[in-house]
């Protein structure tokens, strides 16, 4: 198939440090070339690919100085689209709502991956306005908020096998992996950590609008000892992080639509103790490959029982159901469902 993937332009794909939603195009990216499919992705012009790379911006916008106005590098990433659009069998989207106006009158089979949390109130009117785009969920406790949207299917995220090596040992500390806001519970790991006698290493990147809370909440706890932020981390940064840590914390507050996190912590074999919000219950499985909890007194609990996990099964779990080879064929399967419902509507309404 000709496909397309349209990506978001704030990172990279993949992104240089953090970023999930375009290290997840990569890694669909590359499967699917390797499925001998015709892939073009449009991108930030400093992404790595074996596709074909339509360099929509020169580099990512987050890491651009001066950063360039939004909007404008909206208008080329859509213009350059609909320039091509013809040529592909099927255009996926995954920037949100932005390109709907516009792909859904270009007469090319699509659909959109909604990658973020879809609570919010003004949601309802997209349903409203776009009642036959296809989209796909990346959980089903993401699309919770909006059952009426046209949706195809929900398929998981994976990551590819080789990423992340495991290991069957830990260095006996603590990860919280991420980005340092309330709702992902950094202050929570830091609780945890001091009441379990375990050390604990913070690997997170801090947000503009999250540098007081940094300033105030977290950073007078680390002691660079026992409580070590580390900041942003690169993937070979990421794999020692999880790979040694003896689990990996997931404390949420907030409805998490999917939360790579948890998958590149089974991958190396880490336990992961998370927060029972969002997606956590249809990844983690309950004393296989960590602990679902609701409180602190449980997480502690939790944090007391990790030595009972067997490393090597959260591995094996991984590997049946989180890899980008299952992502990418997931999707290929999408794919011919929504070329097949466009060309049935084409024969039935052959002069629209």
């Amino acid at each position: 198939m000709r496909i397309a993937q349209v990506a978001p332009l704030a990172e990279s794909v993949p992104p240089q440090k953090y970023g999930g939603t375009e290290r997840i195009i990569s890694w669909l990216v590359e499967e699917l070339v390797a499925l001998g499919h015709e892939v073009t992705l449009f991108a930030a012009g400093n992404s790595r690919t074996s596709a074909r790379l339509v360099p929509v911006w020169p580099r990512a916008t987050r890491l651009s100085r001066p950063r360039p106005d939004p909007l404008a590098v909206l208008s080329a990433l859509l213009e350059s689209v609909a320039k091509q659009a013809t040529d592909f069998d099927v255009i996926h989207c995954h920037t949100d709502w932005v390109h709907l106006p516009l792909i859904t009158r270009l007469g090319v089979p699509h659909v959109t991956t909604l990658h973020g949390r879809l609570d919010l109130k003004y949601l309802n009117q997209m349903v409203r306005e776009f009642p036959n785009a296809p989209f796909v969920s990346i959980s089903e406790s993401q699309r919770q908020p909006l059952p009426d949207l046209n949706w195809l299917g929900t398929i998981h995220h994976g990551l590819p096998p080789d990423l992340l090596r495991p290991s069957y040992r830990s260095e006996g500390y603590l990860a919280f992996l991420g980005r340092i806001a309330p709702e992902k519970g950094p202050d929570v790991a830091i609780r945890l950590a001091q009441a379990s006698g375990l050390p604990l290493r913070i690997a997170a990147k801090v947000p503009r609008g999250e540098n007081q809370f940094f300033e105030e909440k977290i950073e007078p706890l680390v002691d660079h000892s026992t409580i070590r932020f580390i900041g942003e981390v690169d993937d070979q940064g990421k794999a020692t992080l999880l790979q040694g840590a003896a689990a990996l914390l997931f404390p949420i507050d907030w409805p998490e639509p999917f939360g790579i996190v948890m998958i590149e912590a089974m991958a190396c074999g880490t336990p992961v103790i998370a927060w029972r919000r969002g997606s956590v219950a249809e990844i983690i499985e309950e004393g296989v490959t960590g602990f679902i909890v609701e409180t602190e007194a449980e997480a502690s609990a939790a944090i007391g029982r990790i030595e009972t996990l067997d490393r090597k099964r959260i591995r094996q779990a991984f590997e049946s159901r989180f890899t980008s080879a299952r992502m990418a064929e997931d999707y290929v399967r999408a794919y011919e469902r929504i070329s097949l419902s466009a060309t049935k509507k084409s024969r039935q309404h052959p002069f629209r």
